[in-house]
Formats: C-alpha cells, structure tokens, sequence
C-alpha cells in the first residue's frame, strides 16, 4: 500500500524527531531525515522519544537537502511543505497516496529555496495571533493524520 511519506528537514531537537519517529511507527509511515541534523542518530533523548518503536520505524536518512532531491524526483509524489507562511490550508488539500509531507527545522522552518521546489506548501491555522508556530511534532501529527484520514488508511 502506497502511503505519504513524512519528512523532516534539519531538525533540530531530538525528544521533537523521537516523538515523530513513534508517530510514524505507529502509522506505518516511512520517515525521511534530512540533514545536517542538531543531533546523532544515537542520541539518548532522542532514542527516549521513540521509546521501544526504533524498531518499527521505516527511517530513511539523507546527509543534504541535495541529496534528498534527487531521491524524490525519482519516485512519484508530490511535494508538499508545511510552513506558518504557506499559502492553502492543510485541512483544505486533497491529500494523495504519494504525496511527501515536509516539514523544516524547528528554528528556521524549511529553507526558501526549497519552499520553490514544492507542489504546494500549506499551513496549519492558529487564530492566536501572538503564537509564532506550534511544535514539530505536533504539526506533523495534524497533517499526517488528516492525511491518513482523508485517504482511510486509519484502520
């Protein structure tokens, strides 16, 4: 079964990149790491995160933005980034099967010339007006399970 893919460009916080990790195992999801990282693979707290589900987590790791790129043009799918400045609504995209959900660093968010490269980039609503943006793994959630919502694959 072909699913969207998550993928986290130079994240920056190990707990964020373990509870995302565990996300993804819990919702068969492949997880794409792109780096540089603010962490080692090997890290404690990032190991704590993802608790016991290391194991059930289809990871994929990239040393660059580059090489990832050139990964990606070679499935199908399409790109899809997540950023306070995106233009459409995520609640509002017609998730695909294919589709790659991006998300960048928790400091600098994804990088402007990759927002150029995406299909779409989307933003989750936040009517506080005084909260900047919402934690990594949070995001991901939300526009992981809509996607999986809206493509019935939470079963």
């Amino acid at each position: 079964m072909v699913m969207p893919r998550v993928v986290l460009v130079n994240p920056q916080i190990p707990p964020n990149t373990g509870n995302i990790a565990r996300t993804c195992a819990a919702t068969n999801t492949e997880l794409h790491l792109v780096g540089p990282l603010g962490f080692e693979l090997s890290d404690r707290y990032l190991k704590r995160a993802g608790l016991d589900y290391w194991p059930h987590v289809k990871l994929h790791y990239y040393e660059n933005l580059e090489q990832f790129v050139s990964f990606q043009k070679q499935q199908e799918g399409r790109l899809l980034g997540f950023s306070v400045r995106g233009k459409s609504c995520y609640g509002e995209c017609n998730f695909q099967e294919n589709d790659w959900l991006v998300f960048g660093s928790e400091t600098e968010g994804l990088p402007d010339k990759f927002r150029e490269q995406c299909d779409q980039m989307l933003y989750i609503p936040m009517p506080h007006p005084q909260v900047r943006s919402l934690n990594l793994s949070v995001s991901v959630a939300i526009g992981l399970f809509e996607a999986l919502r809206q493509l019935d694959q939470l079963h």
